[in-house]
């Protein structure tokens, strides 16, 4: 499976670039997805969706559904198996405060395209269409889903019904007085609109039925353990009956942190028939999920004359469903990223008739962080100052809000490497002064910020004695690189080639391993394998002694030796040298295996506490503007990244490309639009549901910042799956308005709006 770069193999580990060890495998097609296993006498269940938001079931026609050639079942809240009652039972772990939906439950309908039923057949094709023949009366009662109509109803959660991860902001100074005192002052209402996942492996679940009452599910999700888990306790299954297996995932952007409706249905399915069950997701059933909550953020900036900050007023609201309290860190990052003596955040939730919104790629961070340097943009020019020195005037060393320390933050230098590159001194200052034919030209500047976290982590280190390794743990691969990085790791602390290791993940029989989301898993699986291929490096010294002539002489510490090249040096004389396969044959060893764990530990838990772990970026962007037109072009983006440890610089480049992307979705492409009649999303396809193309992406550039943390993680590192995105839509939209001299405050910025506005006046730049 591992097919590195052609170069010296000898000499890859942490630090080198390498292309994908899985590469190989996914473009000749060896790599399985979920819904690809090949199953002996599998069926096929396809979900029928609820027509109305909200109400109850009244009745169901299956009569002409079980006509059809080649049907074996429909399924309903009339006739599934038996599933577990209490909430408890269906919580995952990264589950939600609320009531955890169960398809085909009971009656009841929360959301437009609820699964209601599912159709299992011989065939794809005949359960495909034998659901479309199934009839459903309902008593449809008033339903929300717009937005706007759901902030009469926002409120905050008590303490008991948050969500664990959500951080409050934590208010300091006078705010609202320091802001009617202020000389200069922003005020304005931004917008994010509603975004849905769209991976491009649709979600999918193949359930082989073993017939002994053991299932193993071949998933897409982002944590087999979890999956594993949440399916035992919802059927009452027992854990050591469930296998779940996600070796290869096509995308997740989070869609995938908590299983989805297609496993609950495939696994009742299998086990109400007795028999193996896929359920793949269409692409319109996509929409009926996870999806990035709508949000409305009210910012007020107040400043001295010469841009310093003195006042930030925050008030956000985003969306959930009325079933799950799903929160985010919105109006936490200005707070904590800018020095300013007065600040204040309020954040709340608004319930709707739709399925729960979640995490997608820097959940809380995309939105708020964005939007709030829009806003820090407008208050730049309103005291008439380069957007990139308000940034560094109002630089903060620390975490402002919580009075902390950064482990490291060398932001300052990505704001300097970044504008280098970028050609930032070129800039001029005017709105509207910068044109190329017909076109204008904007230069617009914006911070990223994100969380760094580690998280517990087990891997298995195996250790042939023809000199191969393998080393295993339940993490996921979701594109991220993990394969590679595991690889790398292991290459780097054994010294062993990379076309002699093997890296196995995504299946919940091996050590035990954290969903994969919120960049934690390169940091911490990564460390795991290190502490595992240590622990085979200490077994090998004791094998290397057995040697004749004892060439390490007795060498005690792996400190003391050098892995390289398949051999074991002496650091104080490199002559004096093993191989490790000599070594384990001297020691009559067919193979070393050990497994370890790395976790944060007493240390680790004490240093979060008096210490904030974030990645930080600085994102430059160039965009044209068709004058006539409104065509908007993003033909540069430069973003310096201050990431930690960088352990592939391959695909870490290639996480913030596709971060990059997707914030330029964000900023002029991705919306959901809502049929606020029929309570459905009315853009459900490729076609309407805009996201970036080949040709709507020209020149990124990536410059990784050097930064030394020896506290945030074992190896260093921070990760890089979220950085990517965050500040990207602001920097577009900044460069927009330098280009227009049009401030549009709701994301995406369509031809529409920017036909809607007008030029605003500003200060002359200095």
């Amino acid at each position: 499976m591992n097919a590195p770069d052609k170069a010296d193999l000898s000499r890859h580990g942490i630090g080198t670039p390498l292309s994908r060890v899985d590469g190989v495998d996914k473009v000749t097609g060896q790599a399985k997805y979920a819904a690809e296993y090949k199953v002996a006498a599998l069926l096929h269940g396809v979900a029928v969706g609820s027509r109305i938001a909200k109400g109850r079931i009244l009745g169901i026609d299956e009569r002409a559904a079980r006509a059809v050639p080649g049907v074996v079942d429909v399924l309903t809240h009339r006739n599934r198996p038996k599933q577990a009652w209490l909430d408890r039972n269906w919580k995952d772990e990264l589950s939600i405060p609320g009531d955890p939906f169960k398809a085909l439950h009971d009656e009841r309908i929360l959301f437009a395209g609820q699964p209601i039923a599912v159709v299992v057949a011989q065939t794809f094709e005949a359960a495909r269409f034998a659901a479309s023949l199934v009839h459903i009366a309902y008593e449809d009662e008033a339903h929300n889903i717009d937005f706007q109509a759901s902030l009469a109803e926002k409120f905050l959660p008590s303490q008991l019904k948050r969500r664990n991860s959500y951080h409050a902001p934590k208010n300091r100074g006078d705010a609202d007085g320091a802001f009617e005192n202020a000389a200069l002052k922003v005020e304005g209402d931004y917008h994010l609109a509603t975004e849905h996942h769209n991976p491009m492996e649709m979600h999918a679940s193949t359930v082989e039925w073993h017939g002994d009452g053991r299932i193993t599910v071949y998933d897409k999700v982002q944590g087999s353990q979890n999956t594993q888990q949440y399916l035992a306790n919802a059927f009452g299954l027992g854990a050591k009956n469930v296998r779940v297996v996600n070796a290869y995932v096509g995308g997740a952007f989070g869609s995938g942190l908590r299983p989805q409706w297609q496993v609950q249905l495939a696994t009742m399915a299998a086990i109400h028939l007795q028999r193996s069950v896929r359920v793949v997701m269409t692409r319109q059933q996509m929409f009926s999920h996870a999806h990035r909550p709508e949000c409305t953020y009210s910012i007020k900036l107040g400043a001295e004359p010469s841009g310093k900050l003195v006042a930030m007023v925050n008030d956000a609201t985003t969306s959930t469903s009325r079933f799950e309290n799903n929160m985010e860190d919105i109006v936490v990052w200005g707070m904590m990223n800018y020095d300013c003596p007065n600040a204040s955040g309020e954040y709340t939730i608004a319930p709707r008739d739709t399925y729960t919104s979640a995490d997608m790629r820097a959940p809380g961070a995309a939105t708020g962080m964005t939007l709030f340097e829009i806003a820090a943009d407008e208050m730049a020019y309103r005291a008439g100052i380069d957007p990139l020195q308000f940034r560094l005037l109002n630089y903060s060393e620390i975490d402002a809000m919580n009075g902390t320390p950064f482990t490291s933050k060398a932001l300052r230098e990505a704001y300097a490497q970044g504008a280098a590159r970028f050609g930032w001194e070129r800039r001029s200052a005017a709105p509207r002064s910068m044109k190329e034919g017909r076109e204008l030209i904007g230069w617009g500047v914006a911070t990223g910020m994100w969380d760094a976290q580690f998280s517990k982590t087990s891997a298995r280190a195996t250790l042939s004695a023809d000199g191969r390794l393998e080393v295993a743990s339940a993490s996921s691969d979701i594109g991220t690189g993990t394969y590679t990085v595991m690889t790398l790791v292991a290459a780097d602390t054994l010294g062993i080639p990379v076309d002699r290791i093997v890296s196995t993940l995504g299946d919940s029989d091996l050590p035990s391993a954290p969903v994969e989301g919120g960049s934690w898993a390169a940091a911490s699986t990564g460390a795991a394998v290190q502490l595992a291929c240590q622990s085979v490096a200490k077994r090998l010294l004791v094998a290397a002694d057995k040697v004749d002539g004892r060439p390490l002489g007795g060498a005690r510490s792996i400190d003391e030796v050098v892995f390289a090249n398949g051999r074991v040096s002496l650091k104080a004389d490199p002559s004096r040298s093993v191989g490790i396969v000599e070594a384990m044959r001297a020691a009559g060893l067919d193979k070393i295996e050990e497994e370890e764990t790395a976790s944060p530990g007493i240390g680790g838990m004490i240093s979060t506490a008096l210490k904030s772990r974030n990645t930080h970026s600085a994102v430059f962007c160039e965009v044209r503007v068709d004058e006539e037109l409104n065509q908007v072009r993003v033909t540069r983006v430069v973003n310096a990244v201050a990431g930690g440890r960088i352990i592939n610089p391959k695909t870490a480049r290639s996480q913030i490309l596709g971060g990059v992307v997707m914030g330029i979705g964000m900023a002029l492409h991705e919306e959901t639009f809502a049929d606020k009649t029929l309570g459905r999303w009315m853009n459900h396809n490729y076609a309407e549901y805009h996201v970036p193309a080949h040709a709507d992406i020209q020149d990124i550039d990536v410059i990784f910042v050097d930064e030394h943390d020896s506290e945030v993680s074992p190896l260093g590192v921070k990760g890089l799956g979220e950085i990517g995105i965050v500040g990207t839509a602001a920097a577009v939209a900044n460069a927009i308005f330098h280009a227009t001299g049009k401030r549009v405050r709701s994301l995406p910025i369509t031809i529409d709006k920017l036909l809607a506005s007008e030029p605003e006046a500003t200060p002359a730049g200095r």
